[in-house]
C-alpha cells in the first residue's frame, strides 16, 4: 500500500461520508505517486472551491505533519427515487455533517493516524453568522454536526480547532452519492463480519462471512447504528474498518497502476467533493510519491476518548462529553507528531492488555438461562449473578434442573447458535457443550458441582490501548 491512500481514506471516513471522503481521496493520492502528472492532469477541475479559513484568527500554533479535516454531509439530491427506496435514504436531508474524522500525514508521510469525532459531541461554538437567517449568533452550545447548518465549513473548522487546538492546513467535503460512486467504480469493497448484522433503518443485512459490497451496499453499512448497542460509537469503528478495507482495495487491485481504472475513480470522487482552494492535484502528486513506502500498518484508527455518551444539556437534548485529559492528551500526540498506536510487541502487532477473553459473540448479545444441577443451595444464583456481571443477558430466574446430580457444567444450545453457545463455553472454562435442535436462541447452562467461577469475556476486537487504536493491518480481510 502507498501512504497517500490511506491517509486521505481514513480522513475521508469519518463517521460516514469520511468514508467516502477518504475512499476516493486515498485512491488519489495512492494513484497520484504511481501514474503521474499524465493522468492527474485536469482532474482537480472538477472540485467545488470553498474557503474555510476565511477571516480566521487567533489560530492554534501548526505543528509537524499535514492535517486534514475530512467531512461527510447528508447531501442525496444525486441519488434516484429507486435507490433512495433501496437504500432506505427517505426523508430530507438536515445538510449538517454526518461523518467528522481528522486526519494527520506525519512529517516523514510514514504513518496516517485517523481520528473519528462523534458527530454528536458536546461542543460550543464560536460567535458567528447564520447562514440561512444571516443572524449573527453568541458563542454557544451545540452538537458537532450542527456547527455545519449553522455556519457552514468555516464554522466547522473553526469549532474543531477550539475543541482540539491542533491546526487544521486542509478541508474536503463528500456526500452520499459520492461515496456511492466511488465504491462502485472500484467494483466493490470486501468486508468481513463475525456475527449477523441486520438494521431495519438502512436495510443491512449481512450474515457472518467476508461480503463484497456495491456502493449503496457499503453506504448502508457506514450508515448503519442499530446492529448492537454501541449506536454512532459502534458505527464510527465499522466506518474505519471500511475505510481500511478501501485503501486495501484500492492499493491491492491494481488500480494505482491502471491509469484508466485510477482516473475514472478519481474523477468520480472529484466530481462532487468540496475542499480548499490549496488542495489540488499538485498536492495530491507529491503526497503520493513522498508516500510510496506506506503500507497497511502504518495506518491507525482512533476515536476520541469518550467521558460521558449521555450528556443531557438544555434545549439541545444528549450530546456526547470527551473525556476532557484523555482528549487533550490524544490531540497533543497529533500536534507532536508521535504515534497512537502502542508499540509493537516482538511479533510486529501492538501490544495490547487482555483483561478479558476474546470471543466471537458479545455476551451482551447472548441469552442465557441458568439452572442448578446440584443441590449445593443457591449455585444457580451465584452462576446466574456471574455471567450477568460479565455482561450476559440472563434470565435472573435460575431453575432447578432435572437432574440434581450433575457433576461437570453442562451447556445446551441450539446448532443454529453454536457461536454464541461457544461465547458461553469459553466464559465456562471445562464446561460441556450439547446440541439440542429446536432448543432456540436462549442458552441454557446446567451448573455442575465443578463450577468454580466466570471467566471475562469480551467480543474479538482489536481496538486497543490507550486512545482504543487499531492499524489498518489489523482490520483487513485476510489479514
Amino acid at each position: 500500500m502507498t501512504g497517500g491512500g490511506p491517509a486521505v481514506r481514513r480522513r475521508a471516513d469519518g463517521p460516514r461520508w469520511g468514508v467516502r471522503i477518504a475512499g476516493g481521496l486515498a485512491v488519489l493520492v495512492l494513484g497520484s505517486g504511481a501514474v503521474g502528472h499524465a493522468v492527474m492532469t485536469g482532474l482537480d477541475t472538477g472540485i467545488e472551491r470553498v474557503d474555510p479559513f476565511k477571516d480566521m484568527k487567533n489560530r492554534p500554533q501548526a505543528g509537524h505533519g499535514v492535517n486534514f479535516l475530512l467531512v461527510g454531509t447528508d447531501g442525496r439530491e444525486k441519488i434516484s427515487s429507486e435507490e433512495k427506496r433501496e437504500y432506505r435514504l427517505g426523508g430530507a436531508p438536515c445538510h449538517c455533517t454526518d461523518t467528522i474524522m481528522l486526519v494527520h500525514i506525519s512529517a516523514d508521510k510514514g504513518r496516517a493516524s485517523v481520528i473519528s469525532l462523534p458527530r454528536d459531541s458536546y461542543a460550543e461554538v464560536p460567535a458567528h453568522q447564520d447562514l440561512v437567517t444571516g443572524k449573527t449568533h453568541k458563542a454557544h452550545p451545540l452538537k458537532l454536526n450542527a456547527a455545519y447548518a449553522e455556519g457552514g465549513p468555516n464554522l466547522t473548522v473553526r469549532t474543531v480547532e477550539n475543541m482540539t487546538r491542533v491546526k487544521i492546513d486542509h478541508y474536503l467535503e463528500v456526500d452520499f452519492t459520492s461515496f456511492m460512486k466511488t465504491v462502485d467504480a472500484l467494483g466493490g469493497v470486501d468486508i468481513c463480519t463475525a456475527k449477523t448484522m441486520r438494521d431495519p433503518n438502512t436495510g443491512l443485512d449481512l450474515l457472518p462471512g467476508t461480503h463484497r459490497l456495491s456502493g449503496g451496499q457499503a453506504l448502508q453499512y457506514v450508515r448503519s447504528r442499530h446492529v448492537d448497542g454501541a449506536s454512532d460509537l459502534g458505527r464510527m469503528q465499522r466506518q474505519q474498518r471500511f475505510v481500511a478495507a478501501l485503501i486495501h482495495e484500492s492499493t491491492s487491485g491494481g488500480v494505482l497502476l491502471n491509469p484508466v481504472k485510477f482516473k475514472q475513480v478519481s474523477s468520480t470522487l472529484l466530481g462532487s467533493v468540496r475542499a480548499d482552494k490549496d488542495f489540488g492535484s499538485e498536492q495530491m502528486l507529491a503526497l503520493g510519491q513522498a508516500m510510496r513506502d506506506f503500507t497497511p500498518s502504518s495506518s491507525e484508527f482512533a476515536s476520541v476518548p469518550i467521558g460521558n455518551p449521555s450528556f443531557r444539556v438544555k434545549g439541545i437534548g444528549s450530546t456526547v462529553k470527551w473525556d476532557e485529559p484523555k482528549a487533550a492528551k490524544l490531540f497533543q500526540a497529533l500536534r507532536d507528531d508521535r504515534p497512537l498506536a502502542p508499540a509493537a510487541a516482538p511479533g510486529g502487532r501492538p501490544a495490547r492488555p487482555q483483561p478479558a477473553v476474546p470471543v466471537d459473540v458479545a455476551p451482551q448479545q447472548v441469552r442465557v438461562q441458568v439452572e442448578n444441577g446440584t443441590r449445593i443451595d443457591g449455585l444457580g444464583g451465584r452462576v446466574d449473578a456471574a455471567l450477568r456481571a460479565t455482561g450476559f443477558d440472563t434470565t435472573r430466574a435460575p431453575g432447578n434442573a432435572a437432574s440434581r446430580d450433575v457433576k461437570r457444567t453442562v451447556i445446551t444450545y441450539d446448532p443454529r447458535w453454536d457461536r454464541t453457545a461457544r461465547t458461553v463455553s469459553t466464559a465456562l472454562p471445562g464446561s460441556e457443550l450439547r446440541a439440542v435442535a429446536g432448543q432456540g436462541r436462549t442458552v441454557v447452562v446446567i451448573a455442575g458441582a465443578d463450577y468454580r467461577k466466570v471467566v471475562a469475556v469480551r467480543a474479538e476486537d482489536p481496538y486497543q490501548g490507550e486512545f482504543g487504536v487499531v492499524t489498518g493491518d489489523q482490520v483487513v480481510c485476510g489479514q
